[in-house]
């Protein structure tokens, strides 16, 4: 036992190098990204490191999708609380196991044993109490009338205490076909009493739901809440050695998980090579006491009415708690991945077992035995003092994004530890990926001989007590994808870009050729801003590299009547391009961008994507703006325009250089490349005036003309 008691050492984060570099490096070294894989006869330690685990058997397959409930009696028997059919199945100390009884309700979601060795079940729902003998014979011993009997526990004057759901109520029966309200010891204002357990000094807890409170009840009957939890359901009591209770806390209901079959969880284990994050800081890691958005809780409430949480997780949800007989802490069946957690009183977490069930839902012990059951599916497994004589890790599935080359995998381990590896184009290992392949290893390095593929995986056998495995990290490279221009857009005439200033980078950092984000320096690309620039026709433009390569451009430019392109600028780094569109002639032009990856690619290996732009004009002659013949009346001005590039889209006019009016064209809208205009001088006193009219292009070309009149 004390191997399983204390397991030792360190594993598993996500890390990278350069990420424009080729080279990519995949490492497991800490603990959170170990439990992402799958651990076979191993066990991870609070620091990460794997082990080999204590002996796990599976003892008996029920044949039942779920076991919601167990006991073992003065014998060593182990009765096994079934669903979702109603049965009890019985198991020898020398391994044998039966069919024991059938019940009519679908699920045995409570088993107690009585003091003279009888087997009480409780189901659900219409809920009933039986009682069993011990041929399998069953009788109903207690009918509340409830829909849910979900707790029992045997008080210490031999009476049976019984937790109900939907109506909250506990009930402390003393003989069979007792009335409920002769034995109605509590009626709580919850919902459901979802757990009950007794001490050896007379005292009943119960845990609740959906208030998440531990009630505890002296032996006169008296209530007293020792535990408000904001978690809602306390879903498992156990009582340790010294009187101290353990409490195991859900944030949501697992009741109806007893009432329905539900699929076991099924876990993401894609990891992938990201970048680092950038310059905002690391978020501080949460508080165990912090159980915003916890999943699951364990609470240790000593036996002066204080409480403490253990251990809280936000992904991890608890199914089933154990307290250790030597009070040291408590043992935590998860309810996926089929997990036992070995919690200390400190709050260290070991994960010391997984199953291959889909849930542990119970862990008890008959002597000096440990087992566990499961469900999804129904089995009970043996937990021994000695260890494995070998265990596997299997490690989460890595995603390279695209095709890649595996190079190098190297560790630090200790013992006799052997590493593999597989790898496929599907994101989860199938029949169409390739059969394991042993690292013929130097020392604690080797090359991965499994084929180029999206997807690897790696596993370690360790084939000994003594192996412990700290850490393991693979190379790989990908194959080089073509960058993709995505979008050009065209700017209004006369907007000029400018670039602005770049961020300042250490030059030591610039020539090392590490990724300054490693450093928290966000390297974004930074917008040029707009300006006025006379005859300018600017282009923005986006792009994607799959595989992060730095991009470098070039443009080319062809009139529209011409047949091939002619290149303007080569190698731009920039997204952006502002053109002189004063030093070509007028007329209909596209771009044609080219970007390269040749900044992150040897010779050879560079790669290129392009893109032509939508026609754009170049206008840079000015309409033309005459008066008409004979319109220098007293009363009006008639002005004509004309341009030959493009068309018109507004005209103003001005008396003696005054402020500029707006005037429509004679026909209501200014839209086409001729147009007559007519100034009103109606209003106007008598005098000379100088009339000015003012054209506007679609390009921002202007043109004017003036007449004299008087009136």
């Amino acid at each position: 036992m004390k191997k399983f008691l204390f397991l030792s050492t360190l594993f598993a984060l996500l890390s990278i190098t350069n990420a424009n570099a080729q080279t990519a490096i995949w490492s497991v070294n800490s603990r959170e990204d170990v439990l992402k894989g799958d651990s076979r006869g191993v066990s991870t330690d609070p620091n990460g490191a794997i082990t080999v685990a204590p002996k796990l058997a599976e003892t008996f397959k029920a044949g039942q999708p779920y076991v919601w409930s167990t006991a073992v009696d003065l014998s060593g028997n182990i009765y096994l609380g079934t669903g979702s059919e109603g049965r009890i199945f019985r198991l020898t100390p020398s391994g044998t196991g039966t069919l024991f009884s059938d019940l009519a309700e679908l699920n045995v979601s409570a088993l107690a044993i009585g003091r003279g060795g009888e087997l009480f079940a409780g189901t659900s729902p219409d809920g009933k109490v039986y009682k069993i003998d011990s041929a399998g014979k069953s009788e109903v011993y207690f009918d509340p009338k409830e829909k849910y009997i979900w707790s029992m526990a045997v008080m210490a004057d031999g009476s049976l205490a019984v937790g109900t759901g939907e109506t909250g109520k506990i009930y402390r029966v003393r003989a069979a076909n007792a009335s409920p309200d002769s034995s109605l010891l509590f009626d709580t204002s919850e919902t459901h009493i979802i757990s009950l357990a007794a001490d050896k000094a007379g005292n009943l807890y119960a845990g609740t739901d959906a208030n998440g409170l531990v009630l505890r009840f002296r032996p006169d009957g008296k209530p007293f809440a020792l535990l408000d939890s904001p978690l809602r359901e306390i879903h498992e009591l156990s009582v340790g050695p010294d009187g101290s209770v353990y409490a195991l806390a859900l944030g949501e209901s697992a009741s109806t998980a007893k009432t329905a079959e539900t699929p076991a969880t099924v876990a993401n284990k894609t990891v992938s090579v990201e970048k680092p994050p950038l310059a905002a800081p690391q978020p501080p890691q949460k508080s165990k006491y912090d159980l915003t958005a916890a999943k699951s809780a364990v609470y240790r409430i000593s036996p002066d009415g204080s409480n403490d949480i253990l251990w809280s997780s936000g992904t991890v949800v608890g199914f089933s708690l154990y307290a250790h007989q030597t009070g040291r802490g408590v043992l935590l069946g998860t309810s996926d991945r089929g997990r036992i957690y070995d919690i200390s009183n400190e709050g260290r977490e070991t994960l010391a077992l997984q199953t291959e069930a889909g849930q542990i839902s119970s862990i008890f012990t008959t002597g000096n035995k440990l087992f566990a059951a499961s469900s999804n599916q129904g089995n009970i497994y043996s937990i021994g003092s000695e260890t494995e004589s070998e265990g596997v890790y299997e490690s989460a599935v890595l995603d390279a994004k695209t095709t890649a080359n595996w190079g190098s995998i190297w560790w630090r381990s200790s013992g006799n530890v052997m590493i593999e590896t597989r790898s496929g184009n599907t994101d989860s290992p199938s029949e169409s990926w390739s059969t394991w392949h042993a690292v013929q290893a130097s020392g604690t390095r080797g090359q991965i001989g499994s084929p180029s593929s999206r997807f690897v995986q790696w596993r370690a056998v360790l084939k000994s007590a003594q192996a412990v495995l700290n850490e393991v990290s693979l190379a790989f490279a990908n194959r080089n994808i073509s960058p993709e221009m995505l979008s050009i857009s065209i700017l209004p005439p006369n907007v000029g870009l400018l670039a602005n200033p770049p961020i300042q980078i250490d030059p030591n950092i610039e020539l090392s050729g590490i990724d300054p984000s490693i450093f928290g320096i966000a390297v974004q690309p930074i917008l040029p801003r707009r300006a006025y620039q006379r005859g300018a026709r600017s282009f923005q433009w986006t792009t994607d590299d799959r595989n992060g390569d730095s991009l470098e451009f070039d443009i080319y430019y062809k009139e529209s009547a011409e047949t091939s392109y002619r290149l303007l600028k080569s190698n731009v780094a920039e997204t952006f391009l502002t053109l002189d569109g004063l030093s070509l002639a007028d007329g209909r032009y596209t771009l044609k961008i080219v970007a390269k990856d040749s900044p992150s690619n040897p010779a050879g290996l560079q790669l290129s994507g392009e893109m032509v732009s939508e026609p754009f004009e170049i206008d840079n002659t000015q309409p033309i703006v005459a008066v008409s013949e004979n319109t220098a009346l007293r009363t009006m001005v008639k002005f004509s325009a004309r341009d030959t590039s493009s068309y018109l889209i507004k005209a103003e006019y001005s008396f003696n250089g005054g402020p500029w009016i707006a005037v429509h064209s004679e026909d209501g809208i200014s839209d086409g490349p001729v147009e007559s205009y007519i100034v009103n001088l109606e209003k106007l006193a008598a005098g000379e005036y100088s009339v000015t009219l003012r054209v506007f292009d679609a390009n921002g070309n202007i043109g004017n003309a003036r007449a004299i009149v008087r009136r």
